[in-house]
């Protein structure tokens, strides 16, 4: 439990110290006071019930149409404050989506821990889900419960004093004698309502567990779905629906049997809470019943000790009536915790642990006795050394799997099992292209000067798509589509060297990424960097022999992590152009 209090706390607090806070307090104080009055409101109701059965029993037909309205203007009043209770209360709710959403955003794209996040050794499964679905729900079901736990704490002091005094004494005879027992419905409200939230408690605490697997089921049918989208013409060309078919049911299977039980759990939980309530109906008729038999109260004051037992029944029956959305609100507060221990843990964690990383005051890049390995611990690069200085156009070789991506991931900061010293420029001045371009949803000119949103006229865009061979796009360009699947992967990579020539870094690494254009294409993209970059380093990596003609030096690996540096003589290049 303190376990679970800390991690409220920790989720809790950061928004009401942010800058939004003088507005989160002032509609806090608002929603407290609009409910503070609804249970006002509930005690004049209270009253009104004695009024009113007396004004039947005495058969007052005078008193009854004042009686009328005065319950319907309570009604309004009651009704006013409860509206404006939920508008305010959904108004601090999207304020604090807002403010929550902003901070998960920037942890998880801070730090390149969204990718890093991937080799955590506590992964955490969906993180877009935490962030859009767990946040909303936390906030949502932290407002509710708060402000119905305000509702009942008001309303039991509010009346537990009326049952009191409208209860009277229950004589309770010991042998010869008798003892009478004050204000006795409050003592029966309270073992009822004691006895209920125990019997809630054991049969619904499994629901916690339950209601965290649900979630995360359903985000993992969620995304595998959303990769189905995202691979349709893979998926397609290779006519392997059957198997994702298989595969996506499989998930549901998964989700289905989680919910199975879930069911079961509530059916359990709906026998105990169900009974709770209807017994609740009977129950205080059944203790104010010797009273109103005996001449020592009214219809009026029998229905309005019935209504002050039933608001302190319920306010002390709190748990029992929220149990099902305290467990889910339990399970939502563990995933949010374990998402911010993660994003914590890969801030405080070095980019690459035990690599030592500063930015060169020259254009350069030096590397320094640099290993890499995989995740098992298999090593790739052994004692890497390595000077690349501007200018430079060095080709990186060796056979499938030797690491030569690897090694590319390692020196843009992404690949976290590394050990070594890399000096690199700042990250402004270098350039890394995948084999695959990431092409962001919007318009042309967005996808072609990402990840920079302006500082570019469009005679720029032009020029550089004319330059690689895309001038066919230029009446494209503010055209919102999905590029990615717009275009082919040859036009992607052609887009893709747009951007170098867009930005014109001081250093390019190009991995793989002429591997989906024809030879003459390749030719022409790296002559455009060699004429629109003389004083930039290109570095690829590539198997094309053609590549050969458009560096001076080569970098090769065998499988084994070893590696040999040589240049490339004029001869040899030319042979290969």
């Amino acid at each position: 439990m303190n376990e679970f209090i800390e991690a409220f706390r920790r989720l809790a607090i950061p928004y009401w110290k942010s800058e939004d806070k003088w507005r989160a307090y002032g509609l806090l104080a608002a929603i407290v006071a609009f409910n503070l009055g609804m249970v006002y409101f509930l005690v004049r109701i209270n009253l009104w019930y004695r009024d009113f059965y007396n004004v039947l029993q005495t058969l007052n037909k005078a008193a009854f149409l004042p009686t009328i309205l005065r319950f319907c203007l309570l009604a309004a009043a009651y009704i006013f404050l409860a509206v404006y209770m939920l508008y305010l209360s959904q108004m601090l709710q999207i304020r604090w989506r807002n403010w929550l959403t902003d901070k998960y955003l920037t942890e998880w794209l801070n730090h390149k821990a969204y990718y890093r996040i991937n080799f955590d050794g506590a992964a955490t499964d969906n993180p877009d889900q935490r962030i859009s679905e767990d946040i909303n729900s936390y906030i949502e079901q932290t407002i509710s419960l708060g402000t119905s736990l305000l509702n009942s704490v008001a309303s039991l002091f509010s009346f537990l004093g009326i049952l009191w005094v409208l209860s009277g004494s229950l004589p309770i005879p010991l042998g010869a004698h008798s003892f009478a027992l004050p204000g006795y419905m409050v003592w029966a409200s309270l073992v009822y309502a004691i006895f209920g939230t125990w019997v809630t408690i054991r049969v619904g605490n499994p629901l916690v567990r339950l209601n965290f697997d649900q979630q995360r089921y359903e985000a993992d049918f969620r995304f595998s779905m959303v990769r189905v989208r995202e691979h349709s013409e893979s998926i397609a060309l290779y006519g392997g629906e059957g198997q994702e078919q298989t595969h996506l049911m499989g998930r549901f299977t998964s989700l289905l049997e989680n919910f199975w039980k879930i069911m079961k759990r509530q059916k359990r939980l709906s026998w105990v809470t169900y009974s709770y309530s209807q017994a609740a109906v009977i129950f205080p008729l059944l203790m104010a019943a010797p009273r109103f038999f005996s001449h020592q109260m009214q219809l009026g004051g029998l229905m309005q000790t019935v209504d002050a037992f039933g608001q302190v029944q319920n306010s002390l029956s709190f748990l029992v009536t929220s149990y099902a959305i305290i467990a889910s609100w339990h399970a939502v507060i563990n995933r949010l915790m374990g998402f911010s221990r993660t994003m914590d843990r890969l801030e405080t964690t070095e980019l690459l642990p035990g690599t030592k990383c500063a930015c060169a005051c020259d254009k350069a890049i030096r590397i320094e006795a640099f290993n890499v390995a995989l995740p098992d611990g298999k090593l790739l690069v052994r004692d890497l050394q390595l000077d690349i200085e501007a200018g430079a156009h060095l080709l990186i070789t060796g056979p499938s799997g030797c690491g030569k991506s690897t090694l590319i991931r390692a020196l843009a900061g992404i690949w976290p099992f590394c050990e070594g010293t890399t000096f690199m420029p700042e990250s402004s001045k270098v350039m890394f292209l995948p084999q695959k371009p990431y092409l962001p949803l919007g318009t042309l000119s967005n996808a072609l000067c990402y990840p920079n949103a302006n500082g570019y006229r469009r005679e720029d865009f032009e020029t550089v798509l004319e330059q690689c061979g895309l001038a066919h796009l230029i009446d494209e360009l503010d055209k919102d589509k999905d590029w990615a699947h717009v275009l082919s992967l040859g036009e992607q990579q052609r887009l893709a060297f747009s951007r170098i020539l867009l930005v014109k870094p001081d250093f390019v690494f190009l991995d793989e990424a002429t591997a989906s254009v024809d030879e003459k294409l390749e030719a022409d993209l790296y002559r455009q960097l060699q004429e629109s970059m003389p004083c930039s380093a290109v570095i690829s990596v590539g198997h094309r022999g053609t590549l050969v003609a458009w560096h001076t030096q080569t970098l090769t690996f065998d499988e084994d992590a070893n590696w040999v540096k040589s240049s490339l003589s004029a001869q040899s290049r030319g042979a290969n152009a």
